[in-house]
This record gives structure tokens, C-alpha cells and sequence, in this order.
């Protein structure tokens, strides 16, 4: 078998999506997702690394999933990690399921059969698709204030999932929105200072989700970039009387997450922005972290399978880093039904309505857990006609 060729799609599912499809000589064809946190970056930078890098491949045999991936790493030795891991990611991904259908069996026995074929889930950007920014475009009703909050959450609680994930929300006369300065959607960047204001919208978030759900759902609260560690502090000091499952932090500093999780009163998640185990082992060595993100699309699953096997050696558990399609929620799943320190994996419940028309089969889902099939590869594929039937609404030329 022989890999005769490669293509990029991408498609409008309220943000862009993109997908790596490679065929072979003997009509078997592998799909991986891959995604990125800004669509421009993504669709024209790692795009172009994709295409670049699955051009060499073209000739070799794609179940040689090991030797392809080091070669990658090979080429790109001088500048590691990033945009060019995240490519290799995508193409080791699509690999993984030419060779699992070859062999017609689903990717997760490829390596040892599963532990789980049921994976714990956990609703993830509660909240942040139905305020004023998104809900028309993902067909949600209208959050207008901490109310609407409350009721929602007790939506997560009737739907059966374990623990839910937010971001920082904040109400005025106007609604609901986020906060996001790191990103560059409002001023605050590059200080990144905690204001009063913000840390007291945050309490009264949480407060009121707390008071909603009772003892009956586990609560994490994301901060992304969005503060330097005072800030951070402040934030979980404040939020100590509310058993915060853990407080998610993206921070590259192994000394500086540990100093947070020293200081903070409640456990500390991150480093879903690593690539590389080796990148992840200072955290793990300086006790950084109590619940490490893994992002398998980015990763690629067999760095993944290492990422989570050095964790376990420390004692962690791993939760998947997952908010993209239903193929990138496949993989992650793949990876959950044979990593033995699994936490809980993350799941985007809130889509666009026409989100799963871009896939061959459906997730199954039931009461929070994500129920994996026997089907061959990822089981699923991606229907290029509905994907080709959406483009990107946003412009890249």
C-alpha cells in the first residue's frame, strides 16, 4: 500500500473547521481534523505546513505510522514543536486510521484493545455559545444574565454529564459576552491586570452556578491566558468556599504554574497548549499541575499515548483537550478508551445545527458519555460534499 495523495478541507461551522484527508494506491483513505486557536493562522500557515510535509510522504507506505512521523520530526529538527508538531499531528492522525482500516478494526486495537469503549465527558464553553456574540449563529437561546446561567446549568445536570466547564461571563444592559483581552477581543492586552470589577463578575458567576447545581456537579472555571499569576491567585482565593473542581490556567512556565498551585486553595489544570512530552515533563517533574490537558489532535495520538504515559508515572490524570468536530471528538475518545489515568474528556455540546452533516456517522452519546462502536479506523469518516457545501466565512486572501 502506497500513499497516492493528499487535501485540505474546510468548512463554516459557526468558526472554521478543517480537515487532512490522504488516500492510498489501494483505495483505503485516512481522515484527521485539525484545528487551531486562530483561523487565519490555521488555514493558511498550518495549512500550508500540512500540504508541505504530506507531499514527502506521497510514494511510502502510510502503516509505517512510526517511521513517517520521525522522519517529519527529522525535517523539521531545527524548529520543533508549534505549527510544525501540530502538522505532524494531523498527518500521524490520518495515518492511524489508513492502518486501522486496513486492518478492519477501530484505531483504539491497534493498541491493546480498549479499557473503556465508554467515555466520561464533560460539557465544555458552557454558556459561551448562547450570549449575545453566538447565539443566533449556533441556534441557542438567549443567555441574558446570571439567571439564564442557573437554569442552564441545571440543563447540564438533566442531560446526565458529571461536571461542566466555563469561561469568564460578564452581564450589563446589553447581555452576556466574554472575557477574553488575551485573545485580542478587548482591551486589557498585553498588562493582562485583574480589575476589581472582573473578579467579582467571576464570584457571581461561579456563586450562582454553585447555588444552581448543589453538590450534584463538578465546576471548572477556564482562565485561558487572561491574567499574570497575581491575578490568578486572587481569582482562586476568592473562589476557595466554592469546590472548584479545578481552575484552568495556560501558562509556559513550569516555576510559574507551580508557584500558582502552591498558592492556590483548589487543584490547577493546564498545559493543553504543550506539544511534545518532553515539553510537558518539567511540569509534571516540578509537581506543577494536578490535572494536565492533552491535546491529541495537536499532539498527534501516539505523542498523546507518551504525553499521558509520563503523567501517569507522576501520578496524574489526563483530560483530553477537545472543542472542535465530531472526527477531533472521535480521536480524542480513541485516545480515552486506552489511556489508563484518564480524568474526563471534553466535549463542545453546543454546536451549530448542521454540525454533524459534515460526518458519515453520528457521535453516540448518552447521559454525558461518549459510547465508541466497532467500526473500523475513527468510525467515521467526513463527507466532502457537505463540507464542500459550507466554506469558512472568513476571509483569507
Amino acid at each position: 500500500m502506497k500513499i497516492s495523495g493528499f487535501d485540505t478541507l474546510h468548512a463554516d461551522a459557526g468558526r472554521s473547521f478543517s480537515f487532512l484527508k490522504i488516500t492510498t494506491d489501494e483505495g483505503i483513505t485516512g481522515w484527521s481534523e485539525y484545528t487551531g486557536i486562530s483561523e487565519i493562522i490555521r488555514r493558511q500557515g498550518l495549512t500550508a505546513l500540512i500540504e508541505s510535509m504530506a507531499q514527502l510522504l506521497v510514494g511510502r507506505d502510510p502503516r509505517e505510522v512510526e517511521r513517517l512521523t520521525n522522519d517529519l520530526y527529522s525535517a523539521t529538527r531545527q524548529s520543533l514543536s508549534g505549527l510544525n508538531h501540530q502538522a505532524i499531528g494531523a498527518i500521524q492522525n490520518a495515518l492511524l486510521d489508513i492502518a486501522a482500516k486496513a486492518l478492519d478494526v477501530p484505531v483504539y486495537r491497534l493498541f491493546g484493545g480498549p479499557l473503556r469503549t465508554r467515555i466520561p465527558l464533560y460539557w465544555s464553553h458552557f454558556g459561551t455559545y448562547r450570549l449575545r456574540r453566538g447565539h443566533e449563529i449556533h441556534q441557542k437561546k438567549l443567555i441574558r444574565d446570571l439567571d439564564g446561567m442557573a437554569a442552564h446549568a441545571q440543563d447540564v445536570l438533566a442531560a446526565g454529564y458529571p461536571a461542566l466547564k466555563t469561561k469568564i461571563h460578564y452581564f450589563d444592559e446589553t447581555g452576556g459576552t466574554g472575557y477574553f483581552p488575551c485573545f485580542g477581543s478587548e482591551t486589557g492586552a498585553p498588562e493582562l491586570n485583574l480589575s476589581q470589577s472582573i473578579l467579582k463578575a467571576i464570584v457571581d458567576q461561579m456563586t450562582v452556578l454553585r447555588e444552581a447545581v448543589g453538590d450534584e456537579l463538578d465546576l471548572i472555571l477556564d482562565l485561558n491566558s487572561n491574567f499574570k499569576t497575581d491575578g490568578i491567585i486572587r481569582i482562586a482565593r476568592a473562589m476557595e468556599h466554592l469546590n472548584i473542581r479545578w481552575l484552568e490556567v495556560d501558562v509556559f512556565d513550569a516555576d510559574v504554574l507551580r508557584d500558582i498551585r502552591d498558592r492556590s486553595p483548589m487543584p490547577i489544570g493546564g498545559c493543553e497548549m504543550l506539544c511534545t512530552a518532553r515539553t510537558y515533563t518539567p511540569f509534571f517533574g516540578r509537581r506543577s499541575v494536578d490535572v494536565p490537558l492533552v491535546d491529541v489532535v495537536w499532539n498527534g495520538f501516539l505523542e498523546s499515548m507518551k504525553i499521558a504515559s509520563v503523567a501517569d508515572v507522576f501520578d496524574l490524570n489526563v483530560s483530553p483537550h477537545n472543542f472542535t468536530g465530531h472526527l477531533a471528538t472521535q480521536i480524542n475518545a480513541h485516545f480515552s478508551a486506552i489511556t489508563p489515568n484518564l480524568e474526563l474528556m471534553e466535549f463542545d455540546v453546543d454546536e451549530v445545527p448542521w454540525l454533524g452533516e459534515f460526518f458519515t456517522e453520528p457521535l453516540q452519546i448518552e447521559k454525558g458519555v461518549l459510547v465508541l462502536s466497532e467500526k473500523p479506523g475513527w468510525g467515521m469518516d467526513v463527507d466532502e460534499e457537505a463540507v464542500r457545501a459550507r466554506p469558512p466565512r472568513v476571509r483569507i486572501d
